[in-house]
């Protein structure tokens, strides 16, 4: 017999499991929600609707712990408008996605998310393409984590499931990295096994290494549970495949559903 209950501290969620008259206290990931793809339907035709503002409070009914907005420098969906509101109106945790420029910086400060995740951008990609080369900008980097953290702002680093990057993450003094699923999602079969590998390992060191982790990019309803599944992962952010789930369903019965498969995942390896 079990039964399960959410409760919170510090961000990280837990379940109860009851289990032969035992009660076990089991960590597990929580959901943030990208709204990006409402204001890419929105900026399709340069209009007022549909507003992501708005849509963010279907989404928290439906259980997101988060909602995560990526402000692009080329402002090709989420508009600085949004995130003032969004700043003002989100109930649970407003996550900004930004490039490491002088620009998001300010925009941060003022602002003040309640968290920042660091990103690689280019104008011509149609959403982010890989995780941030921390090494290369490692200096640049540091600068600004120790910006945002001097103003109360923690900060995340998108970046890929690599030892170097990680070891980098935490002498930047990143709080957290979001670890890019990108290539798991793209994988199959055996291989698909071989990125998961990778993603348990990077979770481990990154945590031996002092880091919180999160992860997201590319994840769905198919291939979500082996990733929520992870010891140590933290919260998974996820948009475009809940948004597309809501043309069908709604928005709060898009989020209910991923929700459950993250609190509840699959435990035998069945993507093998």
């Amino acid at each position: 017999m079990s039964y399960w209950a959410v409760t919170s501290a510090a961000k990280t969620l837990f379940c109860f499991y009851e289990y032969n008259q035992s009660i076990f206290l089991i960590p597990m990931a929580s959901l943030g929600v990208n709204i990006d793809h409402i204001a890419n339907v929105r900026e399709a035709r340069k209009t007022f609707e549909p507003d992501p503002v708005k849509m963010v409070l279907l989404a928290e009914l439906g259980g997101a712990d988060g909602i995560t907005v990526h402000l692009r420098e080329d402002r090709r969906h989420i508009q600085d408008r949004d995130l003032n509101l969004l700043k003002e109106t989100v109930h649970t945790r407003l996550n900004l996605e930004m490039a490491a420029t002088e620009e998001m910086t300010s925009i941060a400060l003022n602002t003040r998310p309640d968290m920042v995740t660091l990103v690689p951008e280019k104008r011509e990609e149609v959403t982010t393409e890989g995780g941030l080369d921390v090494i290369k900008h490692k200096k640049k980097l540091k600068e600004i984590i120790q910006v945002l953290s001097d103003a109360g702002i923690p900060v995340s680093i998108f970046v890929d499931p690599v030892q170097a990057q990680l070891e980098n993450c935490a002498e930047v003094k990143a709080a957290w990295i979001e670890l890019h699923t990108g290539k798991y999602a793209a994988t199959k079969n055996q291989a698909k096994g071989l990125e998961l590998s990778i993603l348990k390992e990077s979770t481990a060191k990154a945590k031996s290494y002092g880091l919180r982790v999160n992860a997201g990019h590319g994840l769905t309803y198919q291939n979500v549970e082996p990733i929520a599944g992870i010891e140590g992962i933290e919260e998974l952010n996820i948009g475009h495949t809940i948004i597309s789930r809501a043309l069908s369903v709604g928005l709060s019965q898009a989020v209910k559903e991923m929700k459950s498969l993250i609190i509840n995942p699959r435990k035998d390896n069945f993507l093998l």
